[in-house]
């Protein structure tokens, strides 16, 4: 009888051991207060967005002006092509493509 204890002995302290394991892991798997206070400090602010969208809008200006400044030179050329067509043809000249 006395080694049918020995036995159950021997499972519960190795249950009791993986238990132990695991109380030794749990600091890792919580986040402490240092590792809050880093994380909040990387956050971004309402600030930092603002800026960010100011940013965006400068460059969705600067890009809006540039196409309306393309469509008018787009424009220009096919007039500057228009007009050298109408003297090649007062000229009797026969322009290549």
């Amino acid at each position: 009888m006395n080694n049918n204890f020995s036995e159950i002995v021997e499972y519960l302290d190795g249950k009791f051991k993986k238990i132990d394991e695991s109380f030794v892991k749990l600091p890792s798997i919580f986040v402490t207060k240092e590792d809050l206070k880093e994380a909040t400090e990387r956050l971004s602010t309402k600030e930092d967005f603002n800026n960010l969208l100011t940013a965006v809008d400068a460059y969705a200006h600067k890009a809006d002006a540039y196409f309306q400044e393309m469509v008018a030179l787009s424009h220009k050329v096919d007039r500057h092509e228009k007009w050298l067509q109408e003297i090649a043809e007062k000229l009797g000249v026969k322009l290549k493509y």
